[in-house]
């Protein structure tokens, strides 16, 4: 997915840029990039973050840094911030989304037009943000450049694009991705996780809308084009993605987490010792199902954090595998004879989670019981690029399906809906797959009561397959 992370101020701003940016580590898994405005040049560096955090690569680079604008990124896949110059002058640009119609854009838009060139930057592949950087670059000003390029852009694309007067900040057309401005005495920020505000001394001051474009400078925000009437912000956010202490439309993660466990609690009826949840990004959901369950809160394992990242980080399915592995440390005397019942933000490909379940059963509990935040995922996602699954076959609940079918079927209609038998024989076979005891995935409309935005504003391709 990715994140992105841009400050104006009156001061200095490199602090702030460099301690924002890492504060959207938990969004990104392949490059870092920081670029400052000194007054009449930009300072810009890259680094792979693969194996290294954020603040490790940057450290001794930020010392030599002075200016009061600036912007930093954590991407998936992309090196990012680019620094252009053009007939519209100098800026930086960086970029977060997926854009599934780059290659049409570029035979569409450009191939007639003579004296363009891209540096394929990206494992031999065009660089996206430099595509869009392209699109911008032939129009008669950045706000038509940003306008044209999500007019375009196919997927979603949010944008920051600094220039020696201020930061433009674009959100995608649909309000995918968010993009919120924070502000304090002396400054402004634009950032798509609201968590990095309070350390740094911001407090909220507005949220973009989708395709909304606006211009921020040290004086304050200036709209330059309005929101659209259509929004399918990514629910995704609030049950995995989004950071606890983020809030977006006005819905705080760490809230939506509680309520949507209290509503697994409130449908279910199994007997258990203990509730749990897989770290981290399980644990609002369980502390919800506990509290509302009135059964006990545990942690029967641990994460180890000093050294083992994110477990989708790694491109290899048998790292991520060993990552998986290595990073939980169990109890034996909280696992040991007891009927365990573990929260989990999902299930994906269910690699991770078979790890996590023969964990407990060579520490000898009792039963394993396994809640979803949210329904099975059915489809890739198309928008995000939230998992590293490279087809749709990879998905657990799709090897169920071909598995009970022997091929893939017409429709998958059936398996979206709790109600029939297919789904249920589809949940089955997962969980005799992952060798639990009972499992029970959440349903999309208590998950959507959970978040409290209106179902018509959340995109939920990847559990039904419906797009706006």
């Amino acid at each position: 997915m990715g994140g992105l992370f841009g400050v104006v101020s009156k001061n200095d701003c490199v602090t702030d840029v460099y301690f924002g940016t890492d504060y959207h580590s938990h969004l990104g898994t392949s490059r870092g990039g920081m670029v400052i405005w000194n007054g009449s040049s930009f300072n810009r560096s890259i680094h792979n973050i693969e194996n290294t955090q954020f603040r490790a690569k940057f450290d001794a680079e930020i010392v030599n840094l002075k200016g009061d604008m600036g912007m930093g990124c954590i991407s998936d896949t992309d090196p990012q911030p680019l620094t252009v110059r053009s007939h519209l002058g100098q800026y930086a640009i960086t970029t977060v989304g997926r854009i599934n119609n780059l290659d049409e854009i570029v035979a569409k838009e450009f191939s007639e037009r003579k004296n363009i060139h891209f540096m394929e930057t990206s494992k031999g592949a065009i660089n996206p943000t430099e595509m869009v950087s392209v699109i911008i670059d032939h129009e008669n000003s950045f706000p038509d450049g940003l306008l044209k390029a999500q007019e375009l852009i196919q997927g979603s694309c949010s944008i920051l694009l600094l220039t020696p007067q201020g930061i433009y900040a674009s959100r995608d057309k649909l309000g995918r991705t968010p993009l919120v401005v924070g502000k304090k005495k002396d400054a402004y920020c634009v950032s798509s996780e609201s968590c990095a505000f309070a350390n740094l001394g911001y407090r909220f001051n507005y949220e973009l809308g989708p395709g909304e474009i606006i211009f921020v400078t040290a004086e304050g925000v200036e709209k330059i084009s309005p929101p659209g009437d259509k929004m399918q912000i990514c629910a995704f956010l609030w049950v995995y993605y989004g950071y606890p202490s983020s809030t977006y439309e006005g819905v705080s993660v760490e809230a939506m987490r509680y309520r949507n466990g209290a509503l697994l609690a409130r449908n279910d009826n199994v007997e258990i010792d203990m509730v749990a949840g897989v770290p981290d990004s399980g644990v609002g959901h369980a502390i919800g199902y506990s509290n509302q369950s009135k059964v006990p809160y545990g942690r029967p394992f641990i994460k180890y954090t000093p050294t083992w990242s994110r477990s989708f980080m790694p491109q290899k399915q048998e790292i991520r595998n060993l990552v998986a592995r290595m990073k939980l440390m169990p109890i034996p005397e909280l696992v040991c004879g007891k009927s365990l019942l573990f929260c989990d933000d999902s299930i994906v490909r269910g690699t991770q989670m078979r790890e996590t379940v023969d964990l407990l059963y060579k520490c000898n509990a009792r039963e394993v019981h396994i809640r979803p935040a949210c329904p099975p995922i059915l489809f890739g996602c198309k928008y995000l690029n939230f998992t590293a699954a490279r087809s749709a076959m990879e998905l657990a609940a799709r090897q169920a399906i071909i598995k009970l079918e022997g091929k893939e079927p017409a429709s998958l209609d059936a398996y979206c809906n709790p109600a029939t038998e297919q789904y249920n024989c589809m949940v089955d076979c997962i969980s005799k797959r992952l060798n639990l005891t009972t499992l029970k995935y959440q349903n999309i409309h208590d998950m959507i009561k959970a978040i409290g935005v209106d179902k018509d504003k959340l995109c939920t391709y990847c559990w039904n397959g419906k797009e706006l």
